[in-house]
């Protein structure tokens, strides 16, 4: 299957989760407790009506793939795969159960067991319809516009940290990136935090939890590199996995090599 092909089919079913979601969002029928997914968090009917939506058209057209689902976990479309798709359909359920208008639908294609092989990306704001994609080698965008990371200087460098969980010792480390970089946000859906960085809105993000999975940021892996941003791991190495959903990583994205630099010393300054 041709590379545009699989962008199509991933911008065409992203945009029919948009359409069964976007009324949902907010609304009690929203939740609900449907026990834990693959991923191992609580599956809410919101995550349950997206992640239908996908594999449904998925096995409509009879995509020759292996789905990767927080809530389904592995789910084989046909017996000849010539890839993955990695899905968070909805990725910030917590934003999207409470109104938060912070949510996104999260999906990439990659033809072996490795986030390197990633080829295709789509995230979808699902609180307003924008749609971040990208094919690898074909550069970043936002609807039909060309996107590009963050290279010059800002009033105010964003830098995104998420905390969410994160243990004493590791807040004691980035302490230094409270008190001298800023202001900090963490809006609540790595996704989409990846997604506006390479947009130029955010200049790095760190998450050093070991706790983000590979759906949470398939998607994102792409767009950063795409538009030309960095993401490494721990160690400051190329961030690679492989795409099991059992896998936790930490990771940094840059926007450039003189934040990324600047970010890690302060970190290893603990």
């Amino acid at each position: 299957m041709a590379v545009m092909e699989v962008i199509e089919i991933l911008r065409e079913v992203s945009n029919q989760v948009y359409e069964n979601v976007k009324n949902l969002a907010g609304t009690k029928a929203a939740a609900g407790d449907f026990g834990r997914g693959a991923g191992g968090d609580i599956s809410r009917n919101i995550d349950l009506v997206a992640e239908k939506t996908v594999l449904d058209y998925l096995k409509q057209i009879n995509f020759n793939c292996v789905v990767l689902g927080e809530e389904c976990g592995r789910v084989e479309i046909n017996d000849k795969p010539k890839g993955f798709v990695i899905m968070d359909a909805i990725d910030g359920t917590a934003n999207a159960i409470n109104g938060i208008p912070f949510f996104c639908c999260s999906l990439a294609f990659a033809t072996d067991d490795k986030l390197s092989s990633i080829t295709d990306a789509v995230v979808t704001n699902l609180s307003n319809g924008e749609q971040y994609w990208a094919s690898k080698g074909k550069g970043a965008f936002l609807n039909e516009t060309k996107i590009h990371v963050q290279n010059e200087e800002t009033a105010y460098k964003i830098v995104g940290v998420n905390t969410s969980g994160a243990s004493s010792e590791l807040l004691k480390k980035l302490q230094p990136i409270f008190e001298h970089h800023g202001p900090t946000r963490h809006f609540g859906a790595n996704a989409l935090e990846m997604a506006f960085l390479s947009r130029g809105l955010i200049g790095v993000l760190i998450d050093l939890r070991c706790k983000i999975r590979i759906i949470d940021m398939a998607a994102g892996y792409l767009l950063v590199k795409e538009a030309g941003g960095l993401i490494v791991d721990a160690n400051k190495q190329p961030l690679d996995s492989d795409l099991g959903h059992l896998i936790r990583l930490s990771y940094i994205v840059a926007a450039n090599r003189g934040i990324l630099d600047e970010i890690m010393s302060e970190i290893n300054k603990q």
